[in-house]
């Protein structure tokens, strides 16, 4: 009731004429407060299907346009000018276990690629038992740039992986030339070995590696711990479950990481040099081991969260910068597998915003970005690989 006693009180004074004037009035400013708050409608667009099990999409710099997809059982499709070609551009799915939260499930062209023909890849295997995670490097063919050279395969790092989920997977060159690298915390439920709060592992973590300098690779000397006896120098960040899918913005160099929770909570965190993302002592912006009065201190809270009302696993997307959505330029584009919502997320003055882009009903696995700055995503179950675009 006292929510309605102001506008009884008011309309007591007022004529009927002058309160149908303000009634109109009212509605036609909430229209357009609510018009100009309102997302931009976008749409999907087909653009291949009949992949298995997509995974990724990354685009090497090397002036040719070409989209290469993942699958995760241990191929990698190229996309050429709208078309999926017949033959793979790598097959390793004699070397790679796959199912569940295993497989290929990363892929990073080295910045200089057009020279150099160098990639690298992250999948999982088992040797005598024991699951681990390769990071590995290759080199395309001398011969055919739609092929790699399967001959040419290196391992970088090898970790060792208590569970089999988890696996994280993501790589990628940062603007400084350094290869990232994600990896969960390991697995199983609640990360009983606390490993992301554990200096001394590589799981949970985002890591850092220098490629260029050494063999096989060296940990840069900027490094966050690299003067700690007690950490391990690969680590950029940590505090992570599962940081399936990461990405840098092209503008402003920013690392957006979308972190897979555990029974309640969904986030996205702006990555910096050093810090801690919370987990297993916190999801998103909460307390979760103990469930109250959690120690908070040193801990970088996420700048977007949601709750598994809305979606139960994360799907780090992009900062948009193409042309076809000049209303998104500038704006974080992620998903969710689960509930297949597409959102933005916005900064202003107030903080950052979430809105609704799109409910596509589909399994969303990646976002991907050419290098017009244009978006795609892909429909894990059904193959299909996406170009989002205006809704007509």
């Amino acid at each position: 009731m006292s929510a309605r006693l102001p506008w009884r009180s008011l309309r007591t004074r007022l004529q009927a004429g002058t309160l149908l004037t303000l009634i109109l009035a009212l509605f036609a400013v909430a229209s357009a407060v609510s018009a100009a708050a309102a997302p931009p409608q976008i749409a999907l667009q087909t653009v291949v299907s009949g992949l298995r099990s997509p995974l990724d999409i990354e685009t090497p710099r090397d002036g040719t346009g070409r989209l290469f997809v993942l699958e995760q059982g241990g191929t990698i499709r190229i996309i050429q000018n709208g078309i999926l070609l017949g033959a793979p551009f790598l097959n390793v799915t004699s070397i790679i276990e796959s199912g569940g939260e295993k497989g290929l499930l990363g892929l990073a062209f080295h910045p200089a690629y057009a020279q150099n023909g160098r990639f690298f890849i992250d999948y999982t295997r088992r040797v005598s038992g024991q699951l681990q995670t390769v990071i590995a490097e290759y080199h395309v063919s001398s011969t055919d740039p739609n092929k790699a050279d399967p001959s040419s395969g290196t391992e970088v790092l090898v970790q060792d992986q208590p569970f089999d989920n988890h696996n994280g997977g993501q790589l990628a060159f940062g603007s400084d030339k350094m290869l990232y690298i994600a990896f969960g915390d390991g697995g199983s439920s609640g990360d009983p070995f606390g490993n992301g709060q554990d200096l001394g592992t590589l799981l949970g973590k985002i890591l850092r590696i220098d490629i260029d300098s050494g063999s096989p690779y060296v940990i840069p000397p900027d490094n966050p711990f690299v003067n700690n006896p007690d950490a391990k120098g690969e680590i950029w960040a940590y505090g992570f479950r599962n940081p399936w899918k990461f990405s840098f913005d092209r503008g402003s160099g920013r690392l957006y990481v979308g972190d897979v929770g555990q029974d309640k909570f969904e986030e996205v965190d702006i990555v910096n040099k050093g810090g801690n993302y919370g987990w297993n002592v916190m999801e998103g912006f909460h307390c979760f081991q103990p469930a109250q009065g959690c120690d908070m201190s040193g801990k970088m809270l996420p700048i977007s969260e949601y709750s598994h009302s809305e979606g139960e696993a994360i799907i780090g997307g992009f900062v948009y910068h193409g042309s076809a959505l000049p209303a998104l330029r500038g704006v974080y584009i992620f998903g969710d597998y689960i509930s297949g919502r597409i959102w933005a997320l916005r900064r202003n003055s107030n903080g950052w915003h979430r809105s609704l882009l799109l409910s596509t009903g589909r399994f969303l696995s990646a976002f991907g970005q050419d290098t017009a700055g244009e978006m795609y995503v892909l429909d894990y179950n059904n193959g299909v690989m996406f170009r989002i675009v205006p809704a007509a």
